[in-house]
């Protein structure tokens, strides 16, 4: 993932009681079912609140099989405890970019983006150059939280602007965010997925460039394609856009200080939540040097003071805020949540780890892996065991760590009885366990993506392309034994 989620601490699946692969399927189809029918009743409003209390239910089916196979009660509790403990600096971290969001709005800096990237981008580029902007930024920093949190709230202000779809739009940010992430030496799960199959870092990023240059070049042609084929016609006139923005908001290349310091402060391994509390407060800062009209009147006053100045950056900090501009296309762009606004994700993360909490302590996600490692013995069954199971984990455990740690672990001796080299292994945790856990929506990935964006997974899960594609590219690898790395040679066949 990236350098500013949660450390990962030797998550691991309990192995307490053995529970046969059917009792421990029950929960998952009953969890597919329950949340199939609530987004057919409710649609894109399925995670204003249903979907949260339906992964609830789903715990509680869990813990109905685990009563049935003796599991303690106490157990269950304390597996999830520690689940929820697990997530605290994910959450910590949504509120910070809830928090940034609003000081970097007020203070013009998102607009400031908005306004040069129009005049930069036009629609038939847009999307490909989303892919390469993340996967820059994704790379440099290590985090995909970051490179969605800073250029990609501002991509999605551009999409908006240029009439671009932005579940489309979503799709490419996050597919070069991946990117990067997947590659960065920087990044927790790039060092986390050698670690657990026992290879070195940079022999695991040498050898994933193999599988992932061709799914990133597949990516951008598609994209570029997509590009030539978008129809934007009456909404790539920028003209009077950019005259509105300019009417509401101060704009000049000064603004750009705070992004890029924040950046910096990221790739210099800055811990992300300081980095963020300082982005915040330099945004509230440049908010009363660059817009103290906007300031004032947030603060309830016509003129600047210390008490509306104060007021004003903290209800952007904290709450909702929109600026009005004389267009209404504008108007629901420039609008933040703060802090209140990301916790609509936070309680979906919370009911998610409940979840994957009484999962793993009945057993259940023990008896799912054990199955999978038992269900093929070629080589390429043991790749697409590999696959599934990571797939299946950050659908079940609802966490990105344990879809690379669990399996890691599980199969690490596996691929050595086979004499394949364990970057063979750590590739594949990435290329399926990284990269697939954004299209989940009750994941934490999942969940945070889609709250910081605004874009819910249904509509951007399509344009992830890079995403989806990641375990696709990895199994035609095996299938055709391009680049399997043998153990006793160390050679590709």
């Amino acid at each position: 993932m990236d350098n500013q989620e949660p450390d990962p601490k030797n998550p691991n699946i309990i192995e307490h009681r053995a529970l046969p692969i059917g009792k421990a399927m029950i929960p998952i189809v009953a969890l597919v079912c329950m949340l199939a029918y609530n987004v057919f009743v409710f649609g894109d409003e399925a995670l204003s609140g249903s979907n949260q209390f339906i992964l609830l239910l789903g715990g509680a089916v869990a813990a109905i099989v685990g009563y049935f196979n003796n599991t303690p009660y106490d157990l269950m509790i304390e597996e999830v405890s520690e689940n929820i403990k697990s997530t605290a600096g994910a959450i910590l971290i949504l509120l910070m970019v809830g928090s940034l969001a609003g000081t970097w709005l007020i203070s013009g800096i998102i607009p400031t983006m908005i306004y040069y990237g129009l005049q930069i981008l036009n629609p038939t580029i847009f999307l490909s150059a989303c892919v390469v902007i993340c996967a820059i930024i994704s790379v440099a920093t290590g985090s995909s939280w970051t490179t969605s949190a800073t250029v990609g709230i501002a991509l999605i202000g551009i999409a908006n602007a240029l009439g671009i779809p932005v579940g489309m739009t979503a799709g490419a940010i996050l597919s070069g965010a991946y990117f990067g992430d997947k590659l960065s030496p920087l990044s927790d799960t790039t060092n986390l997925a050698p670690a657990m199959a026992g290879t070195d870092l940079f022999t695991h990023i040498q050898y994933m460039l193999f599988t992932t240059v061709p799914t990133i070049v597949i990516t951008i042609i598609v994209f570029v394609i997509i590009g030539f084929n978008l129809d934007t016609t009456g909404t790539a006139d920028t003209g009077k856009i950019l005259g509105s923005i300019e009417e509401a908001f101060t704009i000049t290349p000064w603004l750009f200080l705070v992004p890029i310091i924040v950046i910096a402060m990221i790739i210099k391994k800055t811990s992300p939540l300081i980095a963020l509390l300082v982005g915040t407060l330099l945004g509230g800062i440049a908010a009363l040097l660059f817009q103290p009209e906007i300031v004032a009147t947030l603060g309830g006053s016509d003129t600047l003071t210390f008490e509306s100045g104060y007021k004003g950056v903290m209800n952007a900090i904290t709450v909702s805020t929109s600026i009005e501009t004389d267009n209404a296309s504008l108007n629901d762009l420039f609008a933040s949540g703060g802090m209140a606004g990301m916790l609509g994700t936070i309680w979906l993360i919370l009911c998610a780890m409940v979840f994957g909490g009484i999962m793993d302590a009945i057993g259940a996600l023990a008896a799912i892996s054990k199955f999978m490692l038992n269900l093929f013995e070629s080589t390429f069954g043991l790749f697409a065991s590999t696959v599934f199971t990571c797939i299946g984990l950050n659908v079940t455990a609802s966490d990105q760590y344990l879809a690379i740690v669990v399996p890691g672990k599980m199969y690490a001796q596996a691929y050595r009885d086979k004499g394949l080299a364990p970057e063979n292994l750590s590739r594949t945790l990435e290329d399926s366990g990284t990269v697939t856990s954004v299209l989940v929506p009750w994941n934490t990935c999942g969940a945070y993506q889609s709250g910081v964006l605004g874009v819910h997974v249904a509509d951007y899960f399509f344009y992830a392309i890079f995403n989806w594609l990641s375990p696709f590219m990895t199994l035609i690898f095996a299938a055709f034994s391009i680049k399997i790395r043998q153990l006793s040679t160390k050679t590709d066949s």
